[in-house]
């Protein structure tokens, strides 16, 4: 009798284990670093031939930047979340990208401003789309997050919404570009919302363990119709949980929205137990990508690795690991191993 218990209660303790070991990745891992932040500023079809020299330096110097703001906060104990947001603030105010400064112009010749967050601790997470006026739309949305009890404003709202929180306003010309205003003039021509370039993203873990992905955009040139893309969509652009990954999408927005392209890879792993690498490349080559979508994420696993992955030619991007130094790329063959 005493053999039989035992022998249950052995089976009992298997059976939890294995029902535990269903919904966590089975990879063996390595010890995680204290901290971890990784970027992109936007996935295209641009080469050695698109851009000069001059052009390639100059957009390693700002990812470079970029990342050295968050880690800054993350090697003070700060927590993933405001990495993340001072990382994007940092893009944000780059004219090299589509978001904030820099953002491209919509089809009235104006800038509407899209941004998501989300907090993997609790999956908490805050978005705000067609925003206009405001100097970083990554902290209104961590308001949104933070302060309200919503998760997504639009338009007028959202405004409002940044007004009363008393976040920083931006007079029009502040966000205008010669460059943006060059796409506006071509898509003008031409009648069309096609062309697109440099949404910015950033994935974080804290020394806590705590995962945050945030995404910042203009949108596409030309856009009409108040047009909005993945990036302000939980799930599709932007997706944290601790139990998995951290993403942040950049591309071809209404492919990301059909294919949830975020969420997808966080289920591959959190219910098939794919590596992020794995579950990143499965969703943008063989769902999004096989649909005609372009473009690519950034993603870092709930040990502190960053992962990349795209079907473009070119994706602006880099890491930055504790104990490491910063690494960018800005082409598919750039090899971006420490």
């Amino acid at each position: 009798m005493k053999n039989t218990l035992l022998l249950m209660a052995a089976a009992a303790l298997l059976s939890c284990q294995n029902s535990e070991a269903e919904h966590i990745p089975s990879q063996a891992q390595p010890e995680p670093p204290a901290w971890s932040i990784a970027i992109h500023g936007g996935a295209g079809h641009f080469d050695t031939e698109v851009l000069s020299e001059e052009a390639q330096s100059a957009y390693r110097k700002a990812l470079a930047a970029a990342l050295q703001a968050g880690a800054a906060i993350l090697e003070k104990n700060g927590d993933a979340v405001s990495a993340v947001v001072a990382t994007i603030e940092v893009l944000e105010d780059d004219s090299l990208f589509n978001a904030g400064r820099g953002a491209v112009y919509t089809a009235e010749g104006t800038h509407e401003l899209d941004a998501s967050i989300m907090r993997g601790s609790d999956r908490n997470c805050g978005a705000v789309t067609g925003l206009t006026g405001f100097r970083h739309p990554i902290s209104v949305a961590r308001k949104v997050m933070e302060d309200s009890e919503h998760v997504f404003f639009s338009g007028p709202g959202a405004a409002e919404f940044a007004t009363n929180q008393g976040a920083q306003t931006a007079a029009p010309g502040w966000f205008d570009t010669k460059k943006a205003h060059g796409r506006y003039l071509r898509a003008l021509e031409k009648d069309t919302t096609r062309e697109k370039f440099g949404t910015v993203g950033c994935v974080a873990l804290d020394r806590n363990g705590h995962l945050a992905a945030g995404t910042s955009t203009g949108g596409m040139t030309y856009k009409r119709h108040g047009r909005i893309g993945d990036s302000p969509v939980i799930g599709a652009g932007t997706w944290a949980d601790d139990r998995t990954c951290a993403i942040s999408a950049t591309g071809w927005g209404e492919y990301f929205i059909r294919t949830a392209v975020a969420h997808d890879i966080h289920g591959r792993m959190l219910h098939g137990g794919a590596s992020l690498q794995a579950a990143a490349d499965a969703t943008i080559h063989d769902e999004m990508g096989a649909l005609g979508g372009d473009g690519g994420i950034v993603g870092m696993d709930r040990w502190g690795q960053a992962v990349f992955s795209m079907n473009t030619p070119g994706m602006f991007r880099g890491a930055y690991t504790q104990g490491g130094r910063p690494r960018v790329g800005l082409f598919a063959t750039d090899d971006m191993q420490p």
